[in-house]
Parts: C-alpha cells; sequence; structure tokens
C-alpha cells in the first residue's frame, strides 16, 4: 500500500506475533479492504495488546465506507470489540477496577485515548481531550497498523479505559458495549442528572441498537419508556426488547409496550426524551413536557440543519443536552448493567449475524441494507 510507518520515539517492548496478526485495511470508497500481515508490534509503557474474540459493525462503519463520513485512509475500521491481554508494556496497566492488567484478563475498551491532563480531560470530557485519539478512527502511521477492531488483534495504547468482563457474558452482549451500550448509557445519565428516572416518563426516538439499550437501561431504573420509530419491524423488536422478563418489579412499570403515547389525548407528555436516531430531533423538542429534557445521541451524521423554536424552548423551561461517546465510567456502568439487571433483556440476539472477517465487506454490505441485523459480527481466525 506504500505507507510509510514510522517507530514512536521513547521506550518500547518489541512483541513477535507468531502466526503474524491480521487486520482489514480501508482505503477508500468502492474499493474492496486489503488484508495485511502483522508480524510484531512495539509495546509503549502503558500499552496492551489484545487478542479480538469479537467485533461487531456499527452503523458509523457503514456510513464511512459508503462515503457519508470522511476517513483518513489508509485505516482499520471498527470500534466494538471483547478480547483477551496477551501482552503488556513494560510498566504494565491498570483496568478501571484499579487492579493491574494480567495476561489472560477478556476485557473491552474505550473508543477513545485520552491525555488525562488537559482541561477538558480535567473537566469530565475525556472523549474530547485536547490530543484524542480514536480506534477505528485514526489512520495507520506512527502508532501502528493495529488501530482498529477489523482485525485479529489490537494494539490499545495508554489512556484507554480498559474494563474486565465476566467469562459468563456472551462476547456478542460484549462487544457493542465499548459503543452503543455506553452510549446508551452515558444518554440516560445525562437525562437521570436533570430529573429522577424513578417514575419519570421516558421517551426514546429510534429502535436501533442506542435506543433500545437507553430503553431498557431507563427501565430498570423505574422510568415509563415508549419506543418511537416509523419501521413497524422496529418497533414490534422494542416490544419484545421490552416485555416483562423475570421479576423486575421496576420495569415493570414500563408503559412501552401497547399502551397510549404519553401526549395521546388527557395524557402527560414525556419528562425525557432521548432521541437516538438523528431523524427525529424536532419532533422531540416539541413533545417534551414543560420543565423537561431532551437528550440528542443520534445526530452523529451529517443531515439537514433543524429548525428550532426557540421561543418554544424558552417558554417550555426545556433543556437540550447533546451526548457523543461516553467517558471510562460509563463504559464500567454499562458492563456492570450487561452483567446484571441487563441479563434480563435480549442483548445476545442484537447479533443477528457471525460472518468470518476475511468476509468483511460481504458483511459490511449485509448490515447497510434495510432489515438488517441490529449487528453483524465478525470472527477473527475464519
Amino acid at each position: 500500500m506504500g505507507t510509510m510507518l514510522t517507530r514512536p520515539p521513547g521506550h518500547r517492548r518489541d512483541v513477535t506475533l507468531r502466526p503474524a496478526a491480521t487486520a482489514m485495511v480501508f482505503v477508500g470508497e468502492g474499493q474492496p479492504h486489503e488484508t495485511i500481515a502483522v508480524p510484531g508490534v512495539a509495546l509503549a509503557d502503558g500499552d496492551v495488546l489484545v487478542a479480538v474474540e469479537l467485533s461487531t459493525i456499527c452503523g458509523s462503519d457503514v456510513h464511512t465506507v459508503q462515503g457519508h463520513r470522511p476517513a483518513p485512509v489508509p485505516l482499520v475500521l471498527g470500534h466494538e470489540s471483547v478480547g483477551r491481554v496477551i501482552a503488556l508494556g513494560d510498566t504494565g496497566a491498570t483496568a478501571t477496577d484499579g487492579a493491574p492488567l494480567r495476561i489472560g484478563d477478556r476485557v473491552v475498551w474505550s473508543i477513545t485515548v485520552s491525555c488525562a491532563s488537559c482541561d477538558r480531560c480535567l473537566c469530565g470530557l475525556p472523549q474530547k481531550c485536547r490530543t484524542l485519539g480514536t480506534y477505528g478512527r485514526d489512520r495507520i502511521g506512527v502508532h501502528g497498523e493495529l488501530t482498529g477492531a477489523f482485525g485479529s488483534h489490537m494494539q490499545l495504547r495508554a489512556g484507554t479505559t480498559i474494563v474486565r468482563v465476566p467469562e459468563t457474558l456472551p462476547a456478542s452482549v460484549l462487544a457493542p458495549a465499548s459503543c452503543a451500550t455506553a452510549t446508551a448509557w452515558a444518554a440516560v445519565a445525562r437525562a437521570a442528572r436533570h430529573r429522577d428516572l424513578d417514575g419519570a416518563r421516558v421517551r426514546v426516538h429510534g429502535a436501533g441498537l442506542v435506543g433500545l439499550s437507553a430503553a431498557a437501561i431507563a427501565a430498570e431504573q423505574g422510568a415509563r419508556v415508549e419506543v418511537l420509530d416509523p419501521n413497524d419491524e422496529r418497533r414490534a423488536r422494542a416490544r419484545e426488547w421490552l416485555a416483562p422478563r423475570g421479576t423486575r418489579s421496576r420495569s415493570e412499570r414500563s408503559e412501552t409496550r401497547d399502551s397510549a403515547p404519553f401526549d395521546a389525548a388527557g395524557t402527560p407528555e414525556p419528562d425525557i426524551v432521548i432521541e437516538a436516531s438523528g431523524h427525529a430531533v424536532g419532533e422531540a423538542l416539541d413533545g417534551v413536557a414543560v420543565g423537561g429534557i431532551v437528550v440528542l445521541v443520534g445526530s452523529v451524521f451529517p443531515a439537514d440543519r433543524v429548525p428550532l423554536d426557540a421561543e418554544s424552548v424558552v417558554r417550555r423551561l426545556v433543556t437540550v443536552a447533546g451526548v457523543h461517546n461516553y467517558t471510562g465510567s460509563d463504559l464500567a456502568e454499562a458492563v456492570a448493567f450487561l452483567a446484571g439487571r441487563g441479563r434480563a433483556y435480549p442483548f445476545a440476539d442484537a447479533v443477528g449475524a457471525v460472518r468470518p472477517l476475511s468476509d468483511l465487506d460481504g458483511a459490511l454490505a449485509e448490515a447497510s441494507v434495510p432489515g438488517a441485523p441490529l449487528r453483524i459480527g465478525l470472527l477473527p481466525g475464519r
């Protein structure tokens, strides 16, 4: 491919990989991925090398290969994975629980790499770090080739949040945690800063994986939830997700099934609206109750500008918040949810198909068609 890689300065530990790691490199719209072999890596202090167990295709990956999002090619796409630690830099690394990571630990990790010392990191916005790195979005170069999830291994740099995960949770549940579930947790947590969720009326626009995850998280915190989506199949899937499963006294108060919408005649409007589709921003702003909050989490792709009735927002005392990605604590909380009360929900069914990594182009095409599964999984080594 003609890419010149430069060894970064500083202390490094060379790790040889036999057999060599593989990575699928995106070189541009309309072009097939190229497979490269990576026979070794240079781990800096704090770096971690993981062998990927399973990766999943996010909607942003599809948008990138379709040319809807600019991408600094060549790069390795993908940012939803679960894997196992196989090597550490000489100084080791620490998981979010404060304990040192060890060879063999099963882990998930954050999309972003943050410095922890700039003004944004220090004020609680590490996902907007001044020197931000992003897995699946950064061009192959000084940090090596294993920088995205669509490979057999990933090199996690110092400044990445790494969370140990239970051996008993399926990989299909854990891989999307580092994007969909953690982002959904961040959106619900932002709403909870404004309004106690216990007994709150929550409307979620969009029955994709972020929207369904947010609905489940809110329901488990005592909210009455409804999910709106223009697609009949997706609405039916939302009802299935939020149907009572086992004994869940709090989520049994959810009215997301066949009940009337909150703004039907004589029914209160929602206290909280989480817009997870990117296509219903105006509806979300118009439909929230007086004193409510609208959390925008789905508007992450280029789209037409949305007209804003500022007078209505002001007079109704509406709070509008944007959530993009998440913090390390959001990821840890999302994993704890999946390992706990989240087990009652069909997160394992979100991955509707699993393909070999070598068939990445076919899997991306499958993920882009109407009616595609919430996620398509990719298995390395097949």
